[in-house]
């Protein structure tokens, strides 16, 4: 896939991914142009004096909940990555409508605005806890999934397409563990809800050029899970402050002990492949069936969760993730 002459929106431009995502576009593709839309107008200025002044960017103010704004910034445009969505769990609990606007009804406007548009292709970012989720947030994101993978239905003879990606954790992002346990480690105790705990664990610029490489691939109405290693919590703290004392909370409400990128129902319409699964649109459709002949089908009963995960980060591991961030501690 050529990069030179596409033009690039991007939602949330402004928030860990759209920023690593952005920077790696502009050093590593050189696309024709790069929209970064976002809400806030102080984060975007304060992304432009932080170096990201390329002539190719464009920022545009709006928010998801706007379907005319979006119209507006996608005209001309080629792929969309729809990055946008209220994440902080507690936060999407405790205003659960804002979340239901941004995640499921913000995403109903991406797709129709892509599709008015023209837009070629679309690919959504979606999280484990979508997959039989126990909080808001994770139902949000998996309604915001289903629209995404179904939409290809009603896009018909057009062009768009759209699929999602669906990963874990993402190292030192907004809402992550890490820069709580550096702010932790200093009164020389940290505190951790479960030492049971293990999640799905990946760099942002692995996420980067996950997404970029699913772009160039994707056919429509497939969800992209990437195989990343698992690590346990407990063995994050010890990285962070091997000498610290570790207190245990309790699990707080909508959180799980283990995350899952695949289920056992979704493990039926699913393929392997080297680096990644596929998961294929359970409903019968004309396209995105393509990958049964570039992998293989998953066994009966498969489930792909943290804690049953073949890929581990020992305590040696988790350090070299986190060294870009104790720099900035």
């Amino acid at each position: 896939m050529n990069w030179n002459n596409k033009t690039v929106l991007v939602t949330g431009g402004t928030g860990s991914f759209g920023k690593k995502f952005i920077r790696i576009m502009l050093d590593e593709y050189q696309p024709k142009k790069i929209i970064v839309f976002s809400r806030d107008e102080l984060k975007q200025h304060e992304m432009r004096v932080a170096g990201f002044d390329d002539p190719r960017l464009r920022y545009f103010i709006g928010d998801i909940r706007d379907r005319d704004r979006l119209l507006r910034a996608m005209h001309g445009v080629d792929i969309v990555v729809h990055a946008a969505a209220l994440k902080q769990v507690p936060a999407c609990e405790y205003n659960p409508m804002e979340a239901i606007k941004t995640n499921i009804m913000g995403t109903s406007n991406v797709i129709e605005a892509a599709l008015d548009a023209r837009v070629a292709k679309v690919l959504a970012l979606s999280t484990d806890k979508a997959v039989n989720p126990i909080n808001l947030y994770g139902a949000t994101k998996l309604a915001a999934e289903k629209l995404v993978v179904q939409s290809n239905a009603y896009a018909a003879g057009h062009a768009t397409r759209y699929s999602c990606v669906r990963y874990g954790n993402v190292v030192g992002s907004r809402g992550s563990v890490v820069p709580v346990f550096l702010k932790q480690r200093a009164s020389g105790k940290l505190t951790i809800t479960d030492d049971r705990m293990t999640r799905f664990w990946l760099s942002l610029e692995q996420g980067v050029h996950f997404v970029i490489s699913c772009i160039e691939q994707m056919e429509g109405g497939e969800v992209f899970v990437p195989k990343i290693p698992s690590m346990k919590v407990i063995d994050l703290a010890k990285a962070i402050a091997p000498n610290a004392r570790v207190d245990i909370i309790g699990i707080r409400p909508g959180e799980k002990l283990h995350e899952v990128l695949i289920s056992e129902d979704e493990a039926r319409t699913t393929v392997e492949l080297d680096t990644m699964f596929v998961v294929q649109p359970a409903e019968a459709m004309w396209f995105g069936y393509g990958w049964q002949q570039k992998g293989k089908l998953l066994s009966d009963g498969f489930r792909y969760a943290s804690d049953n995960n073949t890929q581990w980060l020992d305590v040696d591991s988790i350090k070299q993730f986190i060294t870009p961030f104790e720099r900035d501690a």
